[in-house]
């Protein structure tokens, strides 16, 4: 039982330094402006500017990122060729966030890589990189925890809460998250 004077987020304060907020504004200025009111096709201008706030994207032509994205940190985020940022996709990004090459996130999927220490009355931040393998799928409105790390191939069904690892060429769905069967090599066309 807590005392009368403790509450949760007791004493917090930003774990960022002053630059950093400082440019996360200049970001969402522009996250808000030219990045959300680019033309839809204009994938390789979007991927551009997040690279000029130091995303790591070797390829800004080869990547696929809608306008309604929302990215917090570009400069923790890794896009690699191939990779697709569907529509309304939130890249809650406080630790990196790494797509692999062809990984595709469907509408509405909530990568999120931070959370907080409810043990102690300053709920500190702690954040923990997500690793979305090579050529995986997470399917509309799937939701990716902190430290989460999905293997090659492998498909999330939709609406799947994913808060631990997933292996790979697996297909997994629920809340939590689990593998039900493997998953084929896919065919060519």
């Amino acid at each position: 039982m807590s005392d009368e004077s403790s509450y949760l987020g007791q004493h917090c304060a930003t774990p960022y330094p002053r630059r950093e907020v400082l440019l996360r504004w200049c970001w969402a200025i522009v996250q808000a402006s030219l990045f959300r009111w680019s033309p839809r096709p204009l994938h390789g201008f979007r991927a551009r500017l997040l690279r000029l706030f130091g995303a790591d994207i070797p390829e800004p032509r080869c990547v696929v990122i809608f306008p309604t994205a929302r990215v917090t940190f570009p400069w923790k985020l890794s896009l690699a060729p191939r990779s697709m940022v569907g529509p309304n996709v939130t890249l809650y990004n406080l630790a990196t966030i790494a797509l692999g090459r062809g990984a595709n996130l469907s509408q509405n999927c909530h990568l999120c890589s931070g959370t907080h220490d409810f043990t102690r009355w300053d709920m500190p931040l702690v954040a923990q990189p997500i690793v979305i393998g090579e050529n995986v799928w997470l399917a509309a409105d799937v939701f990716v925890g902190p430290g989460v790390t999905i293997g090659e191939l492998c498909v999330v069904g939709a609406r799947s809460v994913v808060v631990r690892d997933l292996p790979p060429r697996k297909i997994c769905v629920g809340s939590p998250c689990r593998p039900i069967k493997d998953r084929p090599e896919p065919s060519r066309p």
